[in-house]
């Protein structure tokens, strides 16, 4: 956690209350203008990166192809990136006094390298032990899904989701692993197909306890 007054604390950043090496990188300007106004520059950048490419963009399979990716990138890709986007993970008391780990496995993932701007594909597996609290199953895989739609790196990634529920949950045992395929690996470079990358976060008890890890190790199949 910052040790320092948070500087982006009430700002439209979407990671504001993540600690300073979580947070994905953003200009202050950001989100000065709306989407409509995004979509629009970046269609007509993409048309110039197709034009330069020697693309016929009179084409009628091509012609459409700059407003499509521009509004993929806003609208999905990169929509992680939009604070209006972020979860709200709502509690809810734990009546049935339930201890006992919970594990949402095998959340799909699809985000995207931000070095190469090619996907990454694959699954997140979270835990946590609950308290006073439980939250909706839903929403653990909306945390995911809203860190993962933007442009990343995986370790970046896995700790941002951890963190984030930390937060909402109130405690700090809470476990996340994700296993991704890499289109920058596997598509271009080493062109290595059967290569897969593991990252994990552990706090408090998974941190702590070794059985408890690897008994959500054995739960997710791992």
């Amino acid at each position: 956690m910052d040790k320092e007054p948070n500087p982006l604390a009430g700002t439209d950043h979407p990671d504001a209350q993540l600690p300073p090496g979580l947070r994905t990188p953003l200009r202050p300007d950001a989100f000065a203008r709306p989407d409509e106004e995004k979509i629009q520059a970046i269609t007509g950048h993409f048309r110039a990166i197709m034009d330069e490419l020697g693309l016929d963009l009179t084409d009628d399979s091509l012609a459409g192809t700059p407003h499509r990716v521009a509004k993929m990138f806003v609208q999905e890709w990169f929509k992680g990136l939009d604070p209006a986007h972020r979860p709200e993970v709502r509690l809810f008391e734990n009546r049935f006094e339930y201890q006992q780990m919970l594990v949402e496995r095998d959340i799909t993932l699809f985000s995207c390298c931000e070095h190469h701007f090619v996907p990454i594909i694959g699954k997140a597996h979270v835990a946590y032990l609950p308290g006073k609290h439980v939250v909706g199953l839903s929403k653990l895989n909306r945390v995911v899904q809203y860190y993962a739609r933007r442009p990343q790196v995986q370790e970046r990634l896995t700790r941002q989701i951890a963190e984030h529920l930390r937060q909402s949950l109130g405690t700090p045992d809470v476990a996340v692993l994700i296993e991704a395929d890499h289109l920058c690996v596997m598509s271009r470079g080493v062109n290595d197909t059967s290569s897969s990358t593991l990252t994990s976060e552990y706090g408090g008890k998974f941190l702590e306890d070794s059985e408890l890890r690897a008994e959500f190790l054995r739960q997710i199949g791992k």
